[in-house]
């Protein structure tokens, strides 16, 4: 009898092996690998097999598409999960199903920074997901489903729930969580009828607004493939190699400048492709769907930092040079029409011109959307937790605040990753520590029960849990944003 954990599928028996004290499994396909006939097509269910698979390496991700670095993709399997149990022999243990972030242009569930060690040793069975990013997963091209990306999830969701119980999970206690583009991806799936009987609490951190109108993103297409020497198709693109597509989409981020005439706010924000509301897929934003009724609520835990776009001021050198024109740009892309840009000043009227930049940046990103995204759950008749990191990274002298995705290595116990050195530096300070308990246990409280453990959030009762060195649960802290934003929820990226 093998040492190592080995579990029969829907679709064959995988064998894992065993990392502290947990069975681990990784690689395992939930889809056929995107790629020949089946490129820019709907994910089709994996073929079974004959014998053992060993599923001890991460699968190959997608062709990355970012800024500074696209990383080659290693394989064409990118449709892959990874799975970690305490106990395969186990049954009905609540599910935790991770789906990565990277401004949907990169995601990879291999990250450090998303060990399930921790949360495995707290009962939960942690699964993590690849899908596809980029040009691959979300580009509008003719001839191929429109988000093709959600499409990957939704079938990844689908294994799990054929498959969950066999590694001991509760295939009916399933919590799909992600932070960023992996929140926003969830906040895109709450509002897919088919969908919502896959799992029953949603995990959402800094989710954001970013959406595309089917017109702008038909004319990002036109030009990405303008830049390639081919046309919008399926079938001209087949010929382009996919790293080669990733790559051109990197390219045409760094010129985004160029564009801001015509694409307005995505340019203005470097990200090429994005979630489309294509009346097919996604036929709405995720908060005009619950508001109208037509997305029903569900258990959420919904949070952001406090200092959201510090992470990309730093990141991109240009903090402490933003100017009065700056500002101007960004309040009259992003503060919501007519009179945000008003109200924003006449709120801050001591502000620098950076410390307002920030501002509305943080706030049309990735704040507002979270906090509109609770008080649109709970309208739906769902119970809508708030938290909002206030806990500052130490380093570089604390310049980097409560930025974006601090959140990450604090909830998942990850602080030793390489990102989470990062962030914290080699010995996180004591209450770095407190903090990344108490998220880690309002995870798994909230999975298991429902209740992260502090009072949900009502319209007429808006209460935040203050994630700190001394945590709170307070009357929502952002109210001057949240004031300026009532009734004006993220709408789509459009032409100008």
């Amino acid at each position: 009898m093998s040492e190592q954990p080995r579990v029969r599928t829907a679709e064959g028996v995988v064998e894992g092996l065993r990392r502290r004290g947990h069975a681990v499994f990784r690689g395992i396909p939930y889809a056929q690998p995107p790629v020949g006939a089946l490129r820019f097509a709907a994910p089709a269910r994996p073929r079974r097999w004959e014998g053992t698979r060993q599923t001890v390496e991460f699968g190959p991700v997608a062709p990355q598409s970012v800024p500074v670095h696209a990383s080659p993709a290693e394989g064409t399997d990118w449709l892959t999960l990874n799975v970690c149990t305490p106990d395969p022999g186990a049954a009905g243990l609540p599910v935790l199903v991770w789906i990565p972030g990277g401004g949907y242009m990169a995601a990879a569930s291999s990250d450090p920074m998303y060990d399930p060690t921790a949360l495995a040793g707290a009962g939960l069975v942690v699964v993590s997901v690849n899908y596809r990013v980029g040009a691959e997963g979300f580009a509008l091209f003719e001839g191929a489903p429109p988000n093709r990306g959600f499409l990957d999830q939704i079938a990844a969701l689908h294994w799990v729930r054929r498959n969950i119980a066999f590694f001991g999970g509760d295939p009916d206690l399933v919590t799909v969580a992600g932070q960023s583009a992996g929140a926003g991806s969830i906040a895109a799936l709450l509002t897919m009828k088919p969908v919502r009987g896959l799992f029953r609490r949603a995990i959402t951190h800094s989710v954001p607004g970013f959406h595309c109108t089917r017109a702008l993103a038909a004319q990002v297409a036109t030009v990405l493939a303008d830049r390639l020497g081919t046309a919008p198709t399926v079938a001209a693109l087949s010929d382009v190699a996919p790293q080669r597509l990733a790559e051109e989409v990197t390219s045409l981020c760094v010129d985004l400048p160029h564009y801001r005439q015509r694409w307005g706010r995505l340019a203005q924000l470097g990200i090429a492709v994005c979630p489309v509301v294509d009346g097919e897929v996604l036929s709405e934003t995720p908060w005009t769907a619950l508001t109208s009724g037509r997305a029903s609520g569900i258990d959420l835990l919904v949070g952001h930092t406090r200092d959201e776009f510090r992470l990309f001021s730093v990141m991109t050198g240009r903090r402490g040079t933003f100017t009065e024109q700056d500002t101007r740009t960004a309040l009259d892309l992003f503060a919501p029409a007519p009179d945000g840009p008003d109200a924003y000043r006449a709120a801050h009227p001591r502000a620098t011109p950076e410390e307002l930049l920030e501002t509305v940046y943080s706030d049309s990103t990735f704040r507002m959307p979270s906090l509109l995204l609770a008080e649109a759950n709970a309208a739906a008749g769902g119970s809508s937790f708030l938290f909002e990191l206030h806990l500052a990274s130490p380093v570089l002298g604390g310049i980097m605040g409560a930025c974006h995705s601090l959140d990450v290595p604090l909830a998942f116990g990850t602080m030793d990753s390489s990102t989470g050195k990062q962030l914290f530096g080699d010995q996180p300070a004591p209450e770095a520590v407190v903090v990344s308990r108490e998220l880690q246990q309002a995870w798994v409280r909230f999975v298991t029960s429902g209740s992260p453990g502090w009072a949900a959030y009502h319209p007429g009762r808006q209460l935040s849990r203050v994630l700190a060195a001394e945590s709170k649960t307070l009357p929502y802290t952002g109210q001057t944003s949240r004031q300026i934003w009532q009734g004006r929820p993220p709408a789509p990226f459009d032409l100008t």
